[in-house]
């Protein structure tokens, strides 16, 4: 256990921490110098006391986490994972800000030691922190036993003003009280400011009253008292309650710097210009990027003690692991997914589908998912209320709940927002692999969620249901006909749109196989004819690769038609005739722009005329065609036969268009 430390070796550390904060943000001239000034004495005793951590193993598998969800605040994270010994020089804090340097503007996963999570849009880190909590109680209830309990940490996160005011910290709190996180804290930096302007001016609630009405556990402290922070910090760390935590931490912003503390222009970097003063008034030398050697030292002890404890544990998971073998290979499995199988092994444990097959691709994706979850210990799902529409409910794999932490099954509510948060928070906490699912039409409401998944390339996988004007008499509020383009805008993503239930298959294999960076799987309401023109290895294998011949031309090339999702098997109808026209599916833009370019070549031949067909917007299919069909405009309420034909995506209507 880490020790009580003393008071004046701690405060001389937290006035040393804001020193190295104002240093970096004056010598850059950018960056936020108000939550590192006014979480200082927070930071110290978090990084000397509190924190299960050994900076000697950045990973232990049984560490606290630390999420920094008011990332603008970064100094505070890189300045005391100085402190505590992790692998961050005073170089690099004087490189803060600089291309290629550890300490970018905001922390970025894999970027840094101890940093884990990319924490940039507040309230994300909340979220964040929600998942990683749920998948601390997952590993406890597939792992622990009664002899030893190898997972029993904590999940810390740091949160402002700015945090609570977005809605999606409000949808990862109730889940999280409705959920029994009793393992999450969340210390909230309440400084009554926001960035343009004091709190007060847009902000009216009782934060306090709001999180115990969702379940939580609250209290507060004096953010500046060590005494008030260490003892609330210990109470809420030993408390054996089931309710997540809460504690309010009251605090100045900027303190330390006279000029512009407990006001907005603390903010950011606007106090830079008083640094010189600011040092002299918080007892620090004319010496920037100054650290004490008692400080250094103070840090050195408490990291030897650190190692003993992560040694203690080390010998425990050892025992644990002679006596649970079979466990022991579940965890190997879960800890080392990156070196898991490829596509093509993958595609082995999912069963071709009958000829017969009319399935839409939601319920095959369905089916595809419980071959592989069957396999895959590693795999679990969630649905923002939607299971029984988006159909990727993991049978007999049980939910997760208050009362059951094995299961599977993440009931998220209607949360969508929150949930792309909280399975990036899974996918941070590196031990499984969590999808999410909602109706297309809905990915705008996550779209700040997906962006970061695939700003820190996490192994997601987003199944997106009711994919075109296909969904029919919902109309155009459901008809998501530029949603699959957007999505396919962000860098990183991989967007895949199968046409029928073998290319279904194909595209779950790529996006498990997938380690580096998230996939959305764009799939249908109605249901889709099995394409019996192409066996189900050659649709397999080509949707590997985002996009294959179809059908090749028997004469002369004269006319290429790609096509995707439910317009493929149109395409191939009006195209079956036409000796000299080739079809070409592509369910995925960015799989097949990876692949080597005779690849590209021979499927995308010289050709004069290339049309792209698709019930989406037309605007990116121009990168291969020179015409699309496509529909620019939202839809209406009617069935989805009469909707296809007002878009011409009918055989007659599509042969003309051709012609």
């Amino acid at each position: 256990m880490l020790k009580i430390q003393d008071n004046k070796k701690l405060q001389q550390a937290a006035n040393e921490a804001r020193g190295l904060a104002i240093d970096a943000i004056e010598k850059c001239a950018s960056g936020h110098l108000g939550l590192p000034l006014g979480c200082a004495e927070i930071g110290a005793v978090l990084f000397s006391e509190i924190l299960n951590i050994d900076p000697s193993q950045p990973k232990w598998l049984n560490r606290d986490r630390f999420i920094l969800s008011a990332g603008h605040g970064s100094m505070f994270i890189y300045s005391w994972l100085h402190l505590s010994g992790f692998n961050l020089s005073i170089d690099d804090l004087k490189n803060f800000r600089i291309k290629g340097s550890k300490t970018p503007g905001h922390p970025e996963f894999e970027e840094t030691e101890g940093v884990e999570a990319t924490s940039g849009p507040l309230g994300q880190g909340i979220g964040n922190a929600v998942g990683m909590a749920i998948s601390e109680k997952m590993a406890e209830a597939r792992f622990n036993t009664a002899d030893n309990k190898i997972f029993d940490h904590k999940v810390w996160c740091l949160a402002g003003d700015g945090c609570m005011q977005e809605g999606v910290s409000a949808e990862a709190a109730a889940l999280a009280g409705t959920l029994k996180l009793g393992n999450l804290v969340v210390v909230y930096d309440s400084n009554d400011v926001t960035l343009d302007a004091m709190a007060d001016k847009t902000m009216a609630e009782d934060t306090a009253m709001r999180f115990t009405s969702y379940g939580w556990e609250v209290s507060q402290c004096n953010g500046h008292d060590i005494d008030a922070v260490r003892k609330t910090f210990n109470d809420v760390k030993n408390s054996t309650s089931d309710k997540p935590k809460l504690v309010i931490c009251k605090t100045i912003i900027a303190k330390g710097i006279e000029e512009v503390q407990n006001c907005a222009k603390g903010h950011g970097e606007g106090g830079a210009k008083f640094a010189e003063k600011a040092r002299k008034s918080i007892g620090l030398p004319d010496e920037k990027f100054y650290v004490s050697q008692e400080t250094y030292a103070l840090f050195n002890e408490i990291a030897q003690t650190r190692k003993e404890i992560s040694a203690q544990w080390q010998a425990k998971f050892d025992a644990w692991k002679s006596a649970n073998p079979e466990k022991a290979k579940e965890l190997d499995v879960c800890l080392n997914r990156k070196n898991s199988v490829s596509a093509e092994e993958l595609l082995k444990l999912i069963p071709t589908f009958p000829a017969d097959d009319k399935s839409a691709t939601r319920a095959s994706s369905g089916v595809v998912m419980n071959a592989l979850a069957k396999n895959l210990p590693y795999m679990i799902t969630g649905s923002a209320d939607l299971f029984g529409s988006t159909k990727n409910y993991l049978k007999d794999m049980g939910d997760f709940s208050a009362d059951n932490n094995a299961g599977r099954n993440l009931w998220f509510g209607i949360r969508e927002h929150a949930m792309g948060a909280i399975v990036n928070g899974i996918a941070y906490y590196g031990l499984f692999e969590a999808s999410c699912a909602t109706f297309l039409t809905f990915a705008g409401y996550m779209m700040g969620s997906i962006r970061v998944s695939a700003l820190s390339r996490l192994p997601v996988q987003y199944v997106f249901t009711h994919d075109s004007v296909g969904v029919g008499m919902d109309g155009p509020t459901h008809q998501p006909v530029e949603m699959a383009s957007i999505l396919r805008c962000i860098p990183r993503l991989n967007v895949i749109r199968p046409a029928d239930s073998e290319e279904c298959a194909a595209a779950w294999a790529c996006a498990v196989a997938r380690k580096d960076g998230p996939t959305a799987l764009i799939l249908s309401r109605q249901n889709l004819p099995l394409v019996a023109e192409v066996d189900a290895q050659t649709k397999r294998m080509g949707t590997l690769k985002g996009a294959y011949v179809a059908k090749k031309e028997t004469e002369e090339l004269k006319k290429i038609v790609i096509a995707t999702g439910s317009e493929l098997s149109l395409a191939l109808k009006v195209a079956k005739d036409i000796p000299s026209m080739r079809v070409v599916s592509m369910p995925s833009m960015e799989i097949f722009d990876a692949q080597p370019q005779q690849y590209k070549d021979e499927i995308l031949s010289k050709c004069e005329e290339v049309v792209a067909v698709e019930a989406g917007v037309s605007a990116l299919w121009y990168k291969y065609a020179n015409r699309v069909v496509a529909t620019d405009d939202f839809g209406f309420s009617a069935d989805a036969p009469f909707l296809f034909d007002a878009f011409g995506f009918t055989e007659e209507k599509l042969k003309q268009t051709l012609a």
